[in-house]
C-alpha cells in the first residue's frame, strides 16, 4: 500500500502532539493524513475520545491507516469493536500502562485497562525500554495479546519530541516498511 492508497489518520495522545513532535511531522508531510482531532485534550474522557476515532474512521473514503501515539494508542485500542473493516492496519507507539495505579495523571487510569483482543488487522507496537509511562514488559504483553508486531525502540523514553523524537526518520522508516505490506 502506499500513502495515495490510504487515508493516514494520526491519533495523538494527551495534550496533544505539538509541532515538534514526529506526529505533527508526518501530518504535514503524508498528503493523506489528518488528525484525529478531540474536543478536551487535557483532560480526556475515553468514551469522547473512543467516539472520534470511530467518527474519522467512519468518514474515510479509502482504506484507514491508524497511527497512535500514547493516549491515542488507548483511544484507537477501545474503538476497534466499533471500526468495522475500514481500518487496514495500525501504526502503535508508546502505549501507556493505564491500569498501572502510579500512572500521572491519575485520570488517565479511565483508559484501562485495554481489551486483550487480537486486533482484526495488521498491527505493529513500537515501544522503548525506558518509557515513563509504560514497561518494555507492558508493551510486549499487549502487542502478544494484540497480535501486534513488536519493534524494540532501545532506550527512547516516550518516544515524542522531549525524548528527542521529533523528525523520528527511524521511525518513518518502520512506517514506510509497514504500510508497503499492508494490503489496498
Amino acid at each position: 500500500m502506499k500513502v495515495s492508497d490510504a487515508e493516514i489518520l494520526i491519533i495523538p495522545g494527551y495534550t496533544n502532539s505539538g509541532p515538534e513532535h514526529w506526529q505533527s511531522r508526518w501530518q504535514a508531510k503524508l498528503s493523506t493524513a489528518r488528525r484525529v482531532e478531540q474536543a478536551e485534550w487535557a483532560k480526556p474522557v475515553r468514551e469522547d475520545w473512543v467516539a472520534r476515532v470511530v467518527e474519522e474512521v467512519e468518514a474515510a473514503t479509502k482504506p484507514v491507516v491508524l497511527v497512535a501515539h500514547s493516549l491515542g494508542v488507548a483511544a484507537a485500542i477501545h474503538a476497534v469493536p466499533h471500526l468495522g473493516s475500514k481500518v487496514a492496519g495500525a501504526f502503535l507507539v508508546a502505549p501507556p500502562d493505564v491500569a498501572n495505579p502510579s500512572i500521572r495523571p491519575k485520570h488517565l487510569m479511565t483508559f484501562g485497562p485495554y481489551p486483550r483482543d487480537p486486533l482484526p488487522f495488521p498491527s505493529l507496537l513500537v515501544a522503548s525500554r525506558n518509557d515513563p509511562f509504560g514497561s518494555y514488559d507492558h508493551a510486549d504483553d499487549v502487542a502478544n495479546a494484540w497480535g501486534s508486531f513488536l519493534v524494540d525502540a532501545g532506550d527512547s523514553g516516550h518516544l515524542n519530541a522531549e525524548s528527542g523524537h521529533g523528525p523520528w526518520p527511524e521511525g518513518g522508516m518502520v512506517f514506510a516498511q509497514f504500510l508497503s505490506r499492508l494490503k489496498a
